[in-house]
């Protein structure tokens, strides 16, 4: 192995778009809160938590996933808990 290659192993390039699979549990920030269901977005990927209410706006949760669509980067996730609330 080179120095070069040792030097960027295991590097990777974020997405705007990230994938989940069902099953995965993640943290993140309930951003919004549209037609009774509470909104993630993470990058251009949005999260619809159905067991959400509007309260949880602006807090960091966190969330099991539901069901994914790769496609559209859309999915359902369900909330664990609370983690806290923004700061800003």
């Amino acid at each position: 192995m080179s120095r070069l290659s040792a030097l960027f192993e295991g590097v990777q390039f974020r997405t705007n778009r990230p994938t989940f699979e069902p099953g995965e549990e993640i943290a993140a920030f309930v951003t919004g809160y549209e037609n009774g269901n509470g909104v993630v977005r993470i990058g251009d990927t949005v999260l619809h938590l159905t067991d959400a209410t509007p309260d949880l706006v602006d807090t960091q949760v966190r969330l099991r996933v539901e069901g994914f669509d790769d496609n559209d980067h859309v999915g359902r996730a369900t909330v664990l808990d609370e983690i806290g609330d923004s700061s800003f």
